[in-house]
């Protein structure tokens, strides 16, 4: 079992999720003043082409629909497009941290596909199936999981969606 000492519960959770899935993965320790991406990639000397985020989104209209897409950091979700017919409505915007951790239990720079409640639709950008290991949150702020992207394979209701991001200027 991969454990880490200082993985608090939403982390443990994620951790045993991973290893659910049957892929090797790796837990990396991170300060939390380091948790978001772009920050994480800096301080440890991991590409930012290997890191993943997960990002909750909701239906602006009552009742709330929410799904989690996990893209590259080096792209943009296409909200307003790819997003909102996925979701089926007219408008989707992010949702805010205490709509996010309210869902998930996460925290914001540690959203992680893993240990997502049931029935929450979650969406992959084709561009992260087509790497050998990404960078993925732990669901808090203490560390990160190098794993494969087949592990996406390996989970149910999944749907790999083709330009669900589009690339950054300069990313």
């Amino acid at each position: 079992m991969t454990t880490w000492s200082n993985l608090d519960e939403a982390e443990q959770a994620t951790v045993a999720a991973a290893e659910r899935m049957g892929v090797p993965f790796e837990v990396l320790p991170c300060d939390p003043a380091y948790a978001d991406t772009a920050a994480f990639c800096a301080q440890y000397g991991y590409p930012a082409e290997r890191a993943a985020n997960t990002i909750v989104v909701a239906s602006k209209k009552e009742p709330k629909q929410y799904g989690a897409c996990v893209v590259l950091a080096t792209t943009r979700l296409d909200v307003n497009h790819a997003v909102r017919d996925l979701l089926g409505v007219n408008k989707v915007s992010f949702a805010s941290p205490e709509e996010m951790n309210a869902l998930t239990g996460m925290k914001v720079g540690g959203v992680t596909a893993f240990g997502l409640p049931e029935g929450l639709p979650l969406y992959v950008d084709a561009r992260v199936m087509d790497l050998d290991w990404i960078i993925l949150g732990t669901g808090g702020r203490n560390g990160k999981i190098r794993i494969s992207p087949q592990v996406f394979n390996r989970m149910r209701g999944v749907k790999v969606v083709e330009g669900m991001a589009i690339f950054q200027r300069g990313g």
